[in-house]
Protein backbone atom coordinates (compact mmCIF):
# COMPACT_ATOMS: atom_id res chain seq x y z
CA UNK A 1 0.00 0.00 0.00
CA UNK A 2 1.08 3.44 -0.31
CA UNK A 3 0.18 6.28 2.15
CA UNK A 4 -2.92 8.53 2.09
CA UNK A 5 -2.05 12.36 1.01
CA UNK A 6 -0.25 13.89 3.07
CA UNK A 7 1.77 17.65 3.18
CA UNK A 8 5.50 17.52 4.20
CA UNK A 9 7.70 20.21 6.53
CA UNK A 10 10.81 20.93 6.77
CA UNK A 11 11.67 23.89 9.40
CA UNK A 12 15.33 25.64 9.61
CA UNK A 13 15.60 24.83 13.71
CA UNK A 14 13.81 22.81 16.79
CA UNK A 15 11.62 26.36 17.58
CA UNK A 16 10.23 26.55 14.64
CA UNK A 17 9.28 22.89 14.59
CA UNK A 18 7.77 22.56 17.96
CA UNK A 19 5.93 25.92 16.82
CA UNK A 20 4.42 24.47 14.03
CA UNK A 21 3.53 21.36 16.29
CA UNK A 22 2.32 23.02 18.72
CA UNK A 23 -0.43 25.13 16.23
CA UNK A 24 -1.47 22.06 14.11
CA UNK A 25 -2.72 18.81 16.13
CA UNK A 26 -2.95 17.31 12.99
CA UNK A 27 0.90 17.35 12.26
CA UNK A 28 3.14 14.56 13.48
CA UNK A 29 7.25 14.44 13.75
CA UNK A 30 9.28 11.99 11.53
CA UNK A 31 12.97 11.47 11.75
CA UNK A 32 13.98 8.16 10.78
CA UNK A 33 10.69 7.16 9.12
CA UNK A 34 11.23 3.80 10.23
CA UNK A 35 8.54 3.54 12.29
CA UNK A 36 6.23 6.27 11.02
CA UNK A 37 7.19 5.28 7.42
CA UNK A 38 5.40 1.33 7.53
CA UNK A 39 2.45 2.77 9.26
CA UNK A 40 2.12 5.66 6.39
CA UNK A 41 1.92 2.88 4.21
CA UNK A 42 -0.03 0.46 5.88
CA UNK A 43 -2.20 3.77 6.45
CA UNK A 44 -2.17 3.14 10.10
CA UNK A 45 -1.50 6.65 10.42
CA UNK A 46 -2.68 9.09 8.16
CA UNK A 47 -1.61 12.87 9.44
CA UNK A 48 -2.31 15.67 7.32
CA UNK A 49 1.38 16.91 7.69
CA UNK A 50 4.39 15.53 8.54
CA UNK A 51 7.39 17.45 9.41
CA UNK A 52 10.80 15.99 9.25
CA UNK A 53 13.07 16.75 12.13
CA UNK A 54 15.70 14.41 10.56
CA UNK A 55 18.40 17.47 9.81
CA UNK A 56 17.43 19.69 12.41
CA UNK A 57 21.13 20.83 14.35
CA UNK A 58 19.32 21.03 17.63
CA UNK A 59 19.11 17.19 17.83
CA UNK A 60 22.26 15.45 16.12
CA UNK A 61 24.92 16.53 18.68
CA UNK A 62 26.38 14.97 21.62
CA UNK A 63 27.68 16.55 24.38
CA UNK A 64 28.85 16.64 27.60
CA UNK A 65 27.11 18.18 30.75
CA UNK A 66 27.60 18.33 34.45
CA UNK A 67 26.12 15.18 35.22
CA UNK A 68 25.28 13.50 32.03
CA UNK A 69 26.34 12.87 28.53
CA UNK A 70 23.47 14.47 25.90
CA UNK A 71 22.90 12.42 23.17
CA UNK A 72 20.40 14.33 20.77
CA UNK A 73 17.33 12.44 19.60
CA UNK A 74 17.95 12.15 15.94
CA UNK A 75 21.18 10.32 15.99
CA UNK A 76 20.67 6.93 15.00
CA UNK A 77 21.98 3.85 15.58
CA UNK A 78 24.30 3.45 13.18
CA UNK A 79 26.24 5.85 14.19
CA UNK A 80 25.79 4.66 18.00
CA UNK A 81 27.05 1.38 16.81
CA UNK A 82 29.81 2.82 14.66
CA UNK A 83 31.69 4.97 17.35
CA UNK A 84 30.98 8.23 15.44
CA UNK A 85 31.13 10.20 18.84
CA UNK A 86 33.62 9.69 21.23
CA UNK A 87 31.35 10.60 23.98
CA UNK A 88 29.64 7.38 23.19
CA UNK A 89 32.44 5.47 22.70
CA UNK A 90 30.98 2.38 25.11
CA UNK A 91 30.92 -1.29 24.84
CA UNK A 92 27.27 -1.07 26.19
CA UNK A 93 25.94 1.29 23.70
CA UNK A 94 27.12 0.06 20.77
CA UNK A 95 26.51 -3.38 21.40
CA UNK A 96 22.91 -2.80 21.78
CA UNK A 97 22.83 -0.35 18.65
CA UNK A 98 24.63 -3.21 16.96
CA UNK A 99 22.19 -5.38 17.51
CA UNK A 100 19.02 -3.51 16.37
CA UNK A 101 17.23 -5.10 13.23
CA UNK A 102 19.50 -4.83 10.20
CA UNK A 103 22.03 -2.42 8.87
CA UNK A 104 20.04 -0.81 6.53
CA UNK A 105 17.11 0.60 9.44
CA UNK A 106 20.14 1.23 11.35
CA UNK A 107 21.58 3.79 8.96
CA UNK A 108 18.03 5.69 9.20
CA UNK A 109 16.33 4.94 12.25
CA UNK A 110 17.51 7.29 15.74
CA UNK A 111 17.23 6.96 19.08
CA UNK A 112 14.97 9.30 19.55
CA UNK A 113 11.93 7.69 17.24
CA UNK A 114 12.52 4.50 18.43
CA UNK A 115 11.86 5.89 22.08
CA UNK A 116 8.61 7.56 20.73
CA UNK A 117 6.93 4.66 19.57
CA UNK A 118 7.37 2.45 22.26
CA UNK A 119 7.54 -0.86 20.74
CA UNK A 120 7.57 -3.48 23.78
CA UNK A 121 10.09 -5.49 22.03
CA UNK A 122 12.36 -2.61 20.94
CA UNK A 123 15.45 -2.23 21.68
CA UNK A 124 16.59 1.38 23.64
CA UNK A 125 13.60 1.53 26.19
CA UNK A 126 15.32 -1.74 27.51
CA UNK A 127 18.58 -0.46 27.46
CA UNK A 128 18.30 2.87 28.82
CA UNK A 129 15.98 1.85 31.32
CA UNK A 130 19.08 -0.38 32.92
CA UNK A 131 21.20 3.09 32.69
CA UNK A 132 18.29 4.53 34.31
CA UNK A 133 18.81 7.23 31.68
CA UNK A 134 16.44 10.33 31.89
CA UNK A 135 15.08 11.94 28.66
CA UNK A 136 14.44 15.55 27.48
CA UNK A 137 11.12 16.27 26.32
CA UNK A 138 10.18 19.53 24.72
CA UNK A 139 7.34 21.57 23.27
CA UNK A 140 7.18 25.03 22.40
CA UNK A 141 8.30 27.32 24.81
CA UNK A 142 8.73 23.99 27.52
CA UNK A 143 11.33 21.02 28.17
CA UNK A 144 10.71 19.13 31.06
CA UNK A 145 13.03 15.65 31.91
CA UNK A 146 11.79 12.48 33.04
CA UNK A 147 13.56 8.86 33.80
CA UNK A 148 13.56 6.40 31.03
CA UNK A 149 11.82 3.68 33.14
CA UNK A 150 9.03 6.04 33.75
CA UNK A 151 8.57 6.97 30.07
CA UNK A 152 6.58 4.14 28.57
CA UNK A 153 3.46 3.65 30.02
CA UNK A 154 2.40 0.93 27.37
CA UNK A 155 2.87 -0.56 24.41
CA UNK A 156 3.31 1.93 21.79
CA UNK A 157 2.01 4.66 24.77
CA UNK A 158 4.28 7.08 26.51
CA UNK A 159 4.23 10.25 28.56
CA UNK A 160 4.49 12.32 25.51
CA UNK A 161 1.96 15.59 25.48
CA UNK A 162 0.34 16.65 22.28
CA UNK A 163 2.85 18.49 20.25
CA UNK A 164 5.73 17.38 22.76
CA UNK A 165 8.53 15.23 21.38
CA UNK A 166 11.54 13.19 22.69
CA UNK A 167 15.07 15.97 21.79
CA UNK A 168 17.61 14.20 23.75
CA UNK A 169 18.69 11.24 25.84
CA UNK A 170 20.49 12.23 28.71
CA UNK A 171 23.13 9.34 29.66
CA UNK A 172 24.19 9.03 33.12
CA UNK A 173 28.28 9.32 33.53
CA UNK A 174 29.48 5.68 34.69
CA UNK A 175 32.65 4.68 35.60
CA UNK A 176 34.87 2.76 33.61
CA UNK A 177 34.45 -0.48 36.00
CA UNK A 178 30.60 -0.65 35.19
CA UNK A 179 29.69 -4.58 34.39
CA UNK A 180 26.95 -4.70 32.33
CA UNK A 181 24.91 -7.69 30.38
CA UNK A 182 22.59 -7.61 27.52
CA UNK A 183 20.55 -10.24 25.76
CA UNK A 184 17.31 -11.02 23.77
CA UNK A 185 15.72 -13.93 22.15
CA UNK A 186 14.98 -13.81 18.73
CA UNK A 187 13.51 -16.60 16.24
CA UNK A 188 16.45 -15.14 13.54
CA UNK A 189 18.61 -12.18 13.75
CA UNK A 190 17.24 -8.79 13.07
CA UNK A 191 13.59 -9.80 13.99
CA UNK A 192 11.93 -8.09 17.07
CA UNK A 193 12.65 -9.92 20.86
CA UNK A 194 10.37 -12.37 22.35
CA UNK A 195 12.54 -12.45 25.31
CA UNK A 196 14.71 -10.29 26.36
CA UNK A 197 16.92 -8.47 29.49
CA UNK A 198 19.83 -5.89 30.49
CA UNK A 199 21.59 -5.36 33.58
CA UNK A 200 24.28 -2.61 34.88
CA UNK A 201 25.89 -2.57 37.72
CA UNK A 202 28.30 0.32 38.48
CA UNK A 203 29.61 0.24 42.28
CA UNK A 204 30.84 3.96 42.27
CA UNK A 205 27.67 5.37 41.43
CA UNK A 206 25.56 3.10 43.37
CA UNK A 207 23.97 1.76 40.64
CA UNK A 208 22.14 -1.70 40.15
CA UNK A 209 19.55 -2.82 37.77
CA UNK A 210 18.59 -5.45 36.33
CA UNK A 211 15.41 -5.39 33.78
CA UNK A 212 13.07 -7.54 31.31
CA UNK A 213 11.85 -6.17 28.26
CA UNK A 214 9.74 -7.90 25.86
CA UNK A 215 7.00 -7.65 27.70
CA UNK A 216 3.16 -6.77 26.75
CA UNK A 217 4.12 -3.61 27.80
CA UNK A 218 6.86 -1.34 29.23
CA UNK A 219 10.46 -2.88 30.84
CA UNK A 220 9.74 -4.29 34.18
CA UNK A 221 12.85 -3.79 36.80
CA UNK A 222 13.59 -6.47 39.25
CA UNK A 223 14.58 -4.92 41.75
CA UNK A 224 14.96 -6.71 44.84
CA UNK A 225 17.42 -9.38 42.30
CA UNK A 226 19.46 -6.39 41.30
CA UNK A 227 19.83 -5.22 44.80
CA UNK A 228 20.63 -8.84 45.99
CA UNK A 229 23.11 -9.13 43.00
CA UNK A 230 24.53 -6.33 44.47
CA UNK A 231 25.18 -6.69 47.71
CA UNK A 232 25.70 -10.33 47.39
CA UNK A 233 27.55 -11.00 43.95
CA UNK A 234 27.40 -13.55 41.21
CA UNK A 235 25.81 -16.08 43.99
CA UNK A 236 23.08 -14.62 44.35
CA UNK A 237 21.80 -15.18 40.43
CA UNK A 238 21.09 -18.73 41.29
CA UNK A 239 18.20 -20.24 39.05
CA UNK A 240 15.47 -20.17 42.11
CA UNK A 241 15.63 -16.52 42.44
CA UNK A 242 16.08 -15.82 38.52
CA UNK A 243 12.82 -17.49 37.94
CA UNK A 244 11.16 -15.63 41.18
CA UNK A 245 12.17 -12.96 39.85
CA UNK A 246 10.56 -13.50 36.40
CA UNK A 247 6.98 -15.03 38.01
CA UNK A 248 6.80 -11.88 39.85
CA UNK A 249 7.53 -9.61 37.09
CA UNK A 250 5.08 -11.33 34.77
CA UNK A 251 2.46 -12.99 36.91
CA UNK A 252 0.00 -13.53 34.06
CA UNK A 253 2.20 -14.98 31.46
CA UNK A 254 2.34 -18.65 30.49
CA UNK A 255 4.82 -21.21 31.41
CA UNK A 256 6.60 -20.83 27.65
CA UNK A 257 7.00 -17.35 27.62
CA UNK A 258 8.36 -17.18 31.50
CA UNK A 259 11.02 -19.69 30.69
CA UNK A 260 12.23 -17.92 27.41
CA UNK A 261 12.72 -14.52 29.97
CA UNK A 262 14.57 -16.98 32.33
CA UNK A 263 16.77 -17.91 29.86
CA UNK A 264 16.87 -14.34 28.58
CA UNK A 265 17.77 -13.31 31.89
CA UNK A 266 20.26 -15.86 32.71
CA UNK A 267 22.25 -15.23 29.74
CA UNK A 268 22.33 -11.32 30.30
CA UNK A 269 23.89 -11.51 33.66
CA UNK A 270 26.24 -14.04 33.01
CA UNK A 271 27.67 -11.64 30.83
CA UNK A 272 27.15 -8.98 33.06
CA UNK A 273 28.78 -10.83 36.00
CA UNK A 274 31.88 -12.22 33.75
CA UNK A 275 32.90 -8.96 32.20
Amino acid sequence: MKAARFDYVRKANLSEALAELQADGGTKPISGSQSMGPMLNLRLARPARIIDLSRLDELRGVVETNDAIRVGAAVTHAEIEDGKFPLLRHAYLQYVAGGIAYRAIRNRGTIGGSLAHADPAADWPLALSALDARLELSRAGATRIVRAADFMQGAFTTLLDDGEIVTAVLLPKLSASMHWGYHKLCRKTGEFAHASAAAVFDAPSGLARVVLGALDGPPVALNELAASIAQKGPSAATQQALESAVAGAMPNADGIDRKMHTAALNRCLAQALGN
